[in-house]
């Protein structure tokens, strides 16, 4: 018997998830017996980290690569754990950390959202092993599981915690950050700007929410049949690292033009903003314009953030460039047109049609292929709980620690036999 232990194991934390997440899984390695580090690169990752093992990056951006090897050196890294795997800081990382045999742990949010968190060691998103895993490979790798399917929770558990805690790091970047004079945010946006953002969506959130309340009300007591464009953040890393867009009007533009070309004319578009959307792009604006410019400005409808279920549980199809929003539309086993690279972009459930043709009549998805592949996925990389609630990381904290010390990759544990029994989801406040 091999006893799972962090005895000689060397943690070393880059960037998490705004909040003290990141702290509590250190503290729990620690628990178990490994040594841990996090480097920060800025007052708001110094905050989040009150423990012992801080190391400050206050050099310049392209200093990073060789002070991270230096450090690997130094402690003895025998891993490495992130938030996300394309900002520079990471991907330079992931690199360097590869070539010396260095265990590189991701975490992301969950594909399979609200209520799910994505462990992978591989890389997350369009960099991740389940981009190159067919349906029959899933299947075969499921045959001893026999688990019952979770239904999707129709809701975002945490997310005035993930807002709070992202006003709480920009404010401490802003107002305290004259040690790291060589920090760069990995987004367009100044740290004044980022944290401007915060503030107006903190103050703006009781208008957004009677305008959301409004909008809702109007599509579903309008008798119409609708489409739903799930929308993402512009500057997701997702949306700009995996997909041919690079703005978000590139995507508006595709959706309307198709909808106007193909759909029946009783039928209305419905687009969907993401629950964090800020303002930083005039999306209903551009959506108003477009519109208008292809005669369909009163078949087409802006629902600022809120739960999806309402909206979906009506909808006709769904059309996406990668959101994992989209895994929801599936397990209702609706119709789904995807522009981007996603893990769940499986011909099997995905629609390969002329976005005319899939407005006018859409295939709808194998969802037994889906079943399994979602059964495939609660079984490896999707863990139960939260980065932002306190519930929610207890939840998570349940189970990641010993999936960090554990030697497989959670694909690998599963496909050769060695996967230990998941905990299941209980929905917790």
């Amino acid at each position: 018997m091999i006893r799972l232990t962090g005895d000689n194991r060397r943690f070393l934390f880059l960037q998490g998830p705004h909040g003290p997440f990141f702290h509590a899984l250190g503290t729990m390695l620690t628990r178990a017996g490994a040594q841990v580090w996090r480097v920060g690169f800025n007052r708001g990752d110094q905050f989040f980290w009150p423990r012992r093992g801080f190391i400050p990056f206050t050099a310049q951006h392209d200093e990073w690569p060789a002070f991270f090897e230096g450090v690997l050196d130094e402690k003895g890294i025998t891993d490495i754990v992130l938030y996300g795997d394309t900002r520079f800081v990471h991907a330079e990382a992931i690199k360097s950390a590869r070539a010396r045999g260095v265990t590189v742990h991701v975490f992301e949010e969950g594909y399979l959202r609200p209520w799910w968190v994505t462990y992978e060691r591989s890389g997350s998103n369009g960099n991740s092993r389940l981009m190159d895993l067919s349906i029959p490979q899933m299947r075969k790798a499921l045959e001893n599981c026999e688990i019952d399917l979770i239904d999707a929770p129709a809701h975002w558990g945490d997310m005035r915690h993930h807002v709070f805690y992202g006003f709480v790091y920009h404010a401490f970047v802003l107002l305290t950050n004259w040690r790291y004079r060589g920090f760069r945010p990995h987004r367009k946006q100044t740290v004044r700007q980022e944290f401007g953002l915060y503030l107006r969506r903190l103050i703006s959130m009781p208008f957004h929410a009677l305008e959301r309340r409004v909008a809702t009300w109007r599509i579903r007591t309008g008798g119409f049949p609708y489409h739903l464009a799930l929308l993402q953040l512009e500057h997701d890393s997702s949306f700009q690292m995996h997909s041919a867009f690079s703005t978000m009007s590139e995507f508006l533009e595709i959706c309307i033009r198709g909808f106007a070309e193909g759909a029946p004319r009783h039928h209305h578009l419905v687009f969907k903003a993401h629950p964090l959307e800020d303002g930083r792009t005039q999306i209903k604006r551009d959506i108003l314009r477009l519109a208008a410019e292809h005669g369909i400005l009163q078949r087409v409808h802006f629902v600022r953030g809120g739960k999806l279920a309402g909206l979906l549980n009506h909808a006709r199809s769904a059309v996406t460039v990668n959101s994992t929003s989209a895994q929801q539309v599936l397990w209702r086993g609706m119709p789904l047109k995807v522009f981007g690279r996603a893990v769940y972009d499986k011909p099997e459930f995905v629609s390969t049609q002329t976005l005319a043709e899939f407005f006018n009549t859409p295939t709808r998805p194998d969802s037994r292929a889906y079943r399994d592949y979602r059964r495939f996925l609660l079984e490896t990389s999707q863990l139960p709980g939260g980065f932002y609630s306190a519930p929610g990381r207890r939840q998570l904290l349940r189970q990641v620690v010993d999936l960090l010390l554990t030697p497989d990759d959670p694909y690998d544990a599963l496909i050769t036999g060695k996967a230990a029994p998941r905990q299941q989801l209980r929905l917790v406040r």
